[in-house]
């Protein structure tokens, strides 16, 4: 078993000056000395037009290139190195599993990836400049793999397929820009009906009061359902899944089982963070291990977080957060059942599993 951890980011202020002080915390950190290594060995699949990323930020996003701008000063880097790494247009991503659960005034899921790509950190950020305050998982800095805002929105993707990608936003800065700009459910599916797709993710959304929903978005359509679970497979746009989905739809059915018997918040994370219960993975050389299980609670405006299985959550008050009074909590610690390094605190490459 292996001990890993988070750091705890929180911050008030510009979008500038809160990616000048990421800039500043990233400086020979192993997160860019991982990141460096990866590249000698992976072939990106994309290519970055400077002007072009900042022609669909300053219409998506325009707070974003701000923050991106503040990580270029802290660093010192070329806009080109700063969008190659951080900038969440058209970039590669590699599959992944994840499960979601929606209850009644609960949104629980299961981060699913590989140790080397995770960033280790959870962040609580209030912008003054322009945007909702949010809570959320770091995903190569500046995106997040899911989060609530100060509304009390709430969102998560799952993984879908890699087949013919297109120009557009990455899963984890689509969740960043969703979270930041929308009040509600019905807002964020209006911006992801509008903003372009890179790959092809389930978007789901929660914001305690209307019926949850999940986008099917792809770089050829968005359509969107009702729902209260979702794993790694479409359910309108069939022609964009998989072959292999067994996988998938059992742990979709597991948790719909489950969920038709009314449990609580409490009870739902433990059916997903328990090593016992069947939705928990430790198939971390598949890209498909659990790194994190987090519960959301968009009318509180709780969250429980916990890295590995069978772990006693953390708990943050958003709302007293959003009020200026600091969580106490400077980092999380978990422990997984694999020997692959972590990208956030150790050496890390892409030359073997180990």
């Amino acid at each position: 078993m292996k001990t890993i951890f988070a750091e705890i980011n929180q911050f008030r202020g510009s979008h500038y000056d809160y990616g000048y002080m990421q800039g500043e915390q990233l400086k020979d950190s192993y997160i860019l000395k991982n990141r460096e290594r990866q590249w000698k060995v992976r072939r990106p699949l994309f290519q970055i037009d400077v002007e072009e990323a900042k022609q669909v930020y300053q219409k998506f996003a325009p707070q974003i290139w701000d923050e991106f701008r503040g990580l270029k000063d802290a660093l010192g880097w070329s806009w080109q190195k700063v969008l190659f790494e951080f900038g969440g247009y058209r970039l590669k991503i590699q599959k992944s599993g994840c499960s979601i659960m929606i209850g009644k005034d609960y949104f629980v899921r299961n981060y699913d990836y590989h140790p080397k790509t995770y960033d280790g950190i959870l962040n609580l950020y209030k912008p003054s400049d322009a945007g909702y305050a949010t809570i959320g998982v770091s995903q190569r800095i500046t995106g997040r793999c899911d989060g609530m805002n100060e509304k009390g929105l709430v969102l998560g993707y799952t993984f879908i397929n890699r087949k013919r990608p297109g120009n557009g936003f990455v899963c984890n800065m689509i969740a960043r820009i969703v979270l930041e700009q929308c009040a509600d459910t019905k807002e964020a599916v209006e911006l992801l009906k509008a903003i372009p797709h890179r790959g092809s993710f389930s978007y789901i959304l929660y914001d305690g009061k209307q019926e949850p929903m999940v986008v099917e978005a792809s770089p050829r359509g968005v359509e969107c359902r009702k729902g209260y679970t979702c794993t790694n497979h479409f359910d309108l746009q069939l022609k964009e899944n998989r072959h292999y989905l067994k996988d998938s739809i059992k742990r979709r059915d597991l948790m719909e089982t489950n969920y038709s018997k009314g449990l609580n918040g409490e009870e739902a994370y433990h059916l997903l963070n328990d090593t016992d219960k069947g939705l928990f993975s430790d198939l971390y050389k598949n890209w498909a291990g659990t790194i994190h299980t987090s519960l959301y609670f968009p009318e509180q405006l709780e969250v429980w977080f916990a890295l590995g299985g069978d772990q006693k959550p953390a708990v943050f008050d958003f709302s007293g957060w959003l009020e200026g009074i600091d969580t106490a909590i400077d980092r999380v610690e978990g422990e997984v059942n694999t020997e692959i390094p972590f990208l956030n605190f150790e050496k890390a490459d892409w030359f073997s599993n180990k």
